[in-house]
């Protein structure tokens, strides 16, 4: 068995140095490049802010100067001739002045096009070397727990002390991979970028739920009561955004005869809009539903015709800024509808802040969603508290290569309360906080009522605030809480770890992954890639293997999921008057 052992490790460790060799031959170049791009572009901004002093001072001189002679009413003719030549003169300056200024602007969007394309490519490369190691990791580890199955005790405990040196190892890559790409001094950049494309998104949508006149305003009804979970409705609501954001209808929120609270949306969330916020029902989504002043939106199981902007699509007049600071593009997206959604009314807002500082949510810390009761076995499956724990193991781990940390902290949310007790019995070494209330609330005999519906609503928000996510995306409050804690980060893509499901959205379009590096099949459970191919992916199995369907050749079957990034499909959207 030693040979084997030893086989595999040879493997680990030529793998490991392709990935360093694949490294070095990339950054260097890239990072050059982009100081240059960077030094060029400064130089044009500049040389355009002086032209356009020049230009603003020779309009005002042209101005004073005619404004003189009017005043003066001077009508001669031998200083009109001289006046003629002097707004003559004028003129042309102004003229070339106005050509140069152009010239320059083009100059400057060239440039400025070039350096967001380079700045795009380091981006793309950053997140797919990033990718290679996580995948590395699934890969490896995966592997190993298969070859223990195959030895003695002995063998196993010699595989996990080689398994913790490769996860240390590979943290440290990691880490020091950030490190050097943080050198560029970008980030203060992609930090105010995301705001104001962010600040873009909001007033847009503000915009769209303040129509000047709401009596002829084209609109969007969207009924709050759909028969499933709070999640689940929350998605329906997000889903009916996108799709009024899509045809420029104002939405309206229905909530009468909500399941979780006869009060309505409003109790718990400020309105949407202050100045259109009923409407007639409307007539059912159709065909023809450009003729109407009111619709009504069906669940997205029954949309027909469906808008070639629904999820995972991207704005195009948004998405060539979008990869440059973040890295799920779509979720960023869904993450700006949730920002303008889900704001609380004050006394929701006291309530989970007050919540925050009885059980002392501090940070470092991370949140694990453990799903249980009524989707086990149907929606989802099973998993241990220790598959949970794993992950929240190897996170503080990692953390704790850079900083010291006094204790680690974990926020459970769970619709079983017994969960928390095992979790402190099985893990003395964390801090476990949780409020068994809303557990309890959350079992099928409460679940539709004003206290379960507050406790999912804090125990969401919380799970957002988190440093690091463990759950399973399988699961709507996962992803919702995944979702708003990308509106609330400049990036917050890769803060989370799902133990079954790759990111999805109910009712999306297909999900498609494109080959980055050639791959021979080794079986025929596998299929093979060449670089540029399409995938639409069923799953990832974090053993470094992905499933998914071949769009040229319509095989479905498995390939390595470090060999493919994600394809992000974009579409056009309404124009938008931005100010």
């Amino acid at each position: 068995m030693a040979p084997r052992v030893m086989r595999c490790i040879g493997f680990v460790m030529i793998l490991w140095a392709f990935v360093l060799l694949y490294m070095g031959m990339n950054l260097y170049q890239l990072v050059e490049e982009s100081r240059k791009s960077t030094q060029e572009l400064l130089h044009v901004r500049s040389d355009l802010v002086k032209l356009k002093e020049e230009n603003i001072q020779l309009r005002n001189e042209n101005i004073k100067q005619i404004k003189k002679l009017n005043e003066d009413n001077i009508i001669r003719t031998s200083r009109s001739f001289e006046t003629a030549n002097t707004n003559k003169n004028l003129l042309e300056k102004l003229r070339l002045s106005n050509k140069k200024l152009k010239n320059l602007q083009d100059e400057y969007l060239k440039a400025k096009d070039s350096d967001s394309k380079l700045s795009i490519n380091r981006e793309k490369l950053r997140r797919r070397i990033s990718n290679q190691l996580q995948e590395m990791w699934f890969s490896v580890s995966g592997h190993v727990k298969i070859l223990e199955r195959m030895v003695s005790e002995a063998g196993r405990q010699d595989f996990h002390k080689f398994l913790d040196t490769f996860r240390e190892l590979q943290q440290i890559t990691e880490l020091d991979f950030n490190e050097f790409f943080s050198m560029d001094g970008a980030q203060n950049i992609r930090d105010k970028l995301a705001d104001e494309l962010s600040n873009i998104v909001q007033k847009r949508l503000y915009n769209l739920q303040h129509p000047e006149n709401c009596d002829s305003a084209r609109k969007l009804v969207c009924s709050l009561n759909k028969g499933c979970g709070y999640g689940c409705q929350m998605h329906h609501i997000l889903y009916c955004f996108i799709v009024a954001y899509s045809t420029k209808r104002t939405m309206i929120i229905d909530s009468h005869g909500w399941r979780y609270s006869s009060r309505g949306w409003e109790a718990y969330f400020q309105p949407i809009s202050n100045s259109c916020v009923t409407s007639p029902h409307g007539v059912e989504w159709s065909l023809n539903h450009e003729k109407n002043l009111v619709i009504h939106l069906p669940i997205v199981d029954s949309l027909f015709p469906r808008p070639k902007q629904m999820p995972l699509a991207v704005p195009l007049d948004l998405y060539d800024r979008i990869p440059l600071f973040h890295g799920h593009p779509f979720v960023w997206w869904i993450g700006q509808f949730c920002k303008y959604l889900f704001k609380f009314q004050p006394d929701l807002k006291a309530e989970i802040e007050a919540k925050k500082k009885d059980l002392k949510f501090e940070r470092p810390i991370v949140g694990v969603q453990i799903r249980r009761t009524d989707k086990i076995n149907l929606e989802a499956a099973f998993h241990e508290v220790d598959e949970y724990m794993h992950w929240v193991d190897l996170y503080y781990k990692k953390l704790a290569l850079k900083q010291s940390i006094e204790r680690k902290l974990v926020f459970i949310a769970t619709d079983d309360p017994s969960v928390l007790a095992q979790a402190r019995e099985k893990y003395p070494d964390y801090l476990f906080i949780s409020d068994n209330d809303v557990s309890k609330s959350a079992r099928l005999s409460s679940r539709y009522s004003d206290e379960s519906l507050r406790g999912v609503i804090s125990d969401i928000e919380l799970l957002s605030d988190t440093d690091f996510l463990v759950c399973t995306f399988s699961s709507q409050v996962c992803r919702l809480a995944y979702e708003i804690m990308n509106s609330k980060h400049t990036d917050a893509s890769d803060r989370f770890r799902s133990l079954d499901d790759v990111y999805y959205f109910g009712g999306q379009q297909e999900h498609k992954m494109k080959a980055i590096w050639p791959h021979s099949a080794k079986g025929r459970s596998e299929i093979s890639l060449e670089i540029g191919d399409l995938i639409g992916i069923a799953g990832n199995h974090w053993n470094g293997q992905a499933k998914g369907l071949h769009h040229n050749s319509q095989k479905s079957g498995l390939f390595p999921a470090y060999k493919v990034e994600d394809f992000h499909d974009t579409a056009a959207f309404p124009h938008y008057q931005d100010e």
